[in-house]
């Protein structure tokens, strides 16, 4: 198998509610090592990452991953800057795995399945979405936030497979969507309200959303229907804290 390159954001600031003593999320300690550290970790055992790129404090992140990681990026205001900053080395590549620093519980085998499944479709940018049932099954009592279409429920994950040529195309409507995230109206304004109401009463499929996303963004955009809810369920509250303290505990015996 060809191998690919990778992004890790790492740039978001520590919750306060978190950890006191930690100036950046990613370096909350979880069984004796950084956060941000099992991600890394993850990607190397995958066996399908070449070199990964990550973005955040340089000097914090650098004291504690060496060179487990092979380009470091220092941190943007803005999250679309920081992905730009961290796909820079891999400008040329036909895709990239960008992955958030807070997701712990994923390990090399699900990497590898995801980048497997992107692969088979050849999208430009694929994106995992994790069904409902199977997602509280592994994590019960998980508030998440949930979209339903025609085939089912869904939500979220923390991986996108993207095309970096592709990259500039999307460039300015993706910036947007971003700034956009809480302003619903705004959003309905770039998405179009014939497609918010669809999705609202739980009437379009995954192909709509995928056909949407794709005229909008000018690329390929597919969905990638994920059986492994670790990708979706990342550290953000204290709950989430216990949440994969617990998970770790299980899987232990």
């Amino acid at each position: 198998m060809n191998k690919i390159n990778a992004v890790i954001l790492a740039g978001d600031n520590k919750k306060e509610e978190l950890l006191e003593g930690v100036t950046n999320k990613a370096l909350m300690q979880i069984k004796g090592k950084p956060m941000v550290q099992f991600v890394v970790d993850a990607l190397r055992d995958s066996g399908c990452i070449d070199k990964i790129s990550i973005v955040g404090p340089v000097e914090e992140l650098k004291a504690h991953l060496g060179d487990k990681v092979d380009h470091y990026c220092e941190g943007r205001d803005h999250l679309f800057d920081n992905v730009s900053a961290g796909m820079e080395p891999f400008s040329k590549d036909t895709a990239v795995l960008l992955v958030t620093s807070d997701i712990p519980m994923i390990t090399g085998v699900m990497v590898a399945d995801f980048v497997s499944r992107c692969r088979e479709i050849g999208a430009d940018l694929c994106y995992p979405i994790i069904e409902k049932q199977l997602n509280e099954q592994h994590f019960p009592g998980v508030e998440r936030t949930y979209v339903k279409l025609k085939e089912g429920t869904y939500t979220g994950g923390n991986i996108i497979y993207l095309n970096p040529q592709a990259f500039d195309r999307c460039a300015e409507f993706a910036r947007k969507l971003i700034d956009y995230r809480k302003k619903p109206w705004k959003t309905g304004r770039l998405l179009g309200l014939k497609f918010l109401v669809g999705l609202f009463v739980g009437m379009l499929t995954i192909p709509d959303i995928e056909e949407r996303f794709s005229e909008l963004l000018d690329i390929k955009a597919s969905a990638i229907v994920t059986p492994y809810p670790e990708i979706g369920n990342d550290v953000d509250k204290p709950s989430d804290v216990e949440m994969v303290s617990n998970y770790f505990e299980k899987i232990a015996f």
